[in-house]
């Protein structure tokens, strides 16, 4: 293809200089992430030839030191390639492959540029195919994320709403169905729902993430396992899973593992499940916070910033508004996924690298944005109980209670007449001498009302 220019102190070479000059549409990389599981399958598959008797082990070792740089991030400024670029991932290994040559040759003593003693294709993408290290360097990097990131992140936040739970267990306040005044609940009630909702998100991301523990590597180039050894793939596994710190395996199929991005798709979708939790956990608590006068004002958020520029004293609930951004995003990278995850035509899977991007900003935002409404938000909380307690008073929904003991439409007279005089259910019900006092006095706790058979 001709020569190409390159940078003087560019470790990578050819192949990555001709991606950056086809590929210039965002302006971003592939991110830590990715460049950092690249580098810790390089250093296992250096380890694995090592072990084949395939690779000389001075070859490995200086293999695996440059591959430890690349894992560690300090030659992330190597790794300029477009995320937008063949989509088998095939620029972005190269660039892997060409950055740690040149490292290792370095050290050995070579120029750079020599590929000598270190090939980029014979040695450091040995018994490899870019089909095969791509999608595996997904499924690390994204099991990573999760498991260190995510989850931790989501648990403190779930943790956080149980003790609100609890804290809040004694204020009993209105309920509300479609937009209007319901049955009374607790607040912790809402609060535990809160929790269970994150709940759920966790166990069910776990679950789903699970998909991710089978690697393609192995399978080379179609999954048959061509020009590789046929204990590659499950010492591959047993490598990165002493590396990382997490158990991965072999795929059961290659065929599945190099030709469709299943697992990245269902992870995609626990992880918009999660956002869609957040989306109405935090419009929630905006809305209960609305106000302070002309709102609902039953919470108190804490004030992060000033509201309005033109407004003095006006406070906003930004943070819940940007959590409510981040995880529309996350909703919105779940369609780009599920476009990506169609195109598994025949043995490849042509958009790895746009669901590499997006399922990992997916996992990345659910778990700053999460850290962010625990610790600036969440934490915080505070009830304003007279007006909750005085709003509760005046509600009518109080008189559904009084439906099984004197009947739906005498009930229901008892409500209109309520809401015509402005008084409340408790002075009409007695005036009209319903039910005996002790009786009634049961009957319209709204304590009593938000249990079972209350």
């Amino acid at each position: 293809m001709g020569d190409v220019k390159l940078p003087e102190n560019a470790l990578y070479g050819a192949s990555t200089a001709r991606a950056i000059d086809n590929f210039p549409i965002s302006g971003t990389g592939i991110g830590r992430s990715l460049i950092g599981a690249l580098g810790q399958i390089k250093r296992a598959a250096a380890q694995v030839n090592r072990d084949l008797g395939k690779l000389a082990p001075d070859l490995a070792k200086a293999i695996s030191e440059a591959a430890d740089e690349v894992a560690s991030g300090v030659l992330d400024e190597h790794f300029p390639v477009d995320v937008f670029q063949t989509g088998s991932g095939t620029s972005s290994n190269m660039n892997a492959n060409e950055v740690i040559a040149n490292r290792a040759n370095v050290e050995l003593g070579n120029e750079l540029g020599s590929k000598s003693p270190v090939h980029p294709n014979d040695h450091v993408n040995m018994g490899q195919s870019s089909n095969d290290v791509f999608p595996s360097a997904i499924h690390v990097a994204a099991l990573t994320r999760v498991h260190e990131s995510l989850l931790p992140a989501l648990t403190k936040l779930r943790d956080e709403f149980a003790a609100k739970a609890e804290a809040f267990d004694d204020v009993v306040k209105v309920g509300r169905t479609h937009l209007q005044d319901a049955t009374p609940i607790r607040l912790g009630q809402e609060f535990s729902g809160f929790a269970s909702q994150l709940d759920h998100g966790i166990r069910h991301t776990i679950l789903v993430a699970e998909g991710l523990r089978e690697l393609p590597i192995g399978g080379t180039a179609v999954g048959t396992g061509i020009n590789t050894h046929p204990e590659f793939g499950k010492r591959m596994a047993d490598e990165l899973s002493s590396l990382t710190g997490l158990e991965f395996v072999e795929a059961a199929d290659h065929f599945e593992a190099q030709s469709a991005r299943d697992a990245a798709v269902r992870l995609s979708g626990a992880l918009k499940a999660v956002a869609v939790s957040l989306i109405k956990i935090a419009n929630d608590l905006r809305m209960y916070s609305s106000g302070p006068f002309a709102g609902l004002g039953e919470l108190s958020l804490p004030a992060v910033q000033p509201g309005s520029s033109i407004m003095p004293g006006k406070v906003n609930p930004v943070i819940a508004e940007a959590v409510i951004q981040a995880s529309a995003q996350v909703v919105g990278n779940d369609a780009a996924i599920t476009v990506g995850g169609m195109f598994g035509q025949f043995q490849l899977n042509a958009m790895k690298p746009l669901v590499a991007r997006n399922l990992l900003e997916q996992i990345e935002l659910l778990a700053n944005a999460s850290v962010v409404f625990l610790e600036k938000m969440v934490s915080g909380i505070d009830v304003n109980r007279s007006h909750i307690a005085a709003v509760l008073d005046r509600s009518a929904t109080l008189a559904t209670a009084l439906a099984p003991a004197i009947g739906y439409e005498r009930t229901a007279k008892i409500v209109k007449r309520a809401l015509e005089e402005g008084r409340t259910i408790r002075e009409i019900a007695i005036e009209e001498n319903v039910l005996p006092q002790d009786e009634l006095d049961v009957v319209l706790d709204p304590r009593g009302q938000t249990e079972p058979g209350g």
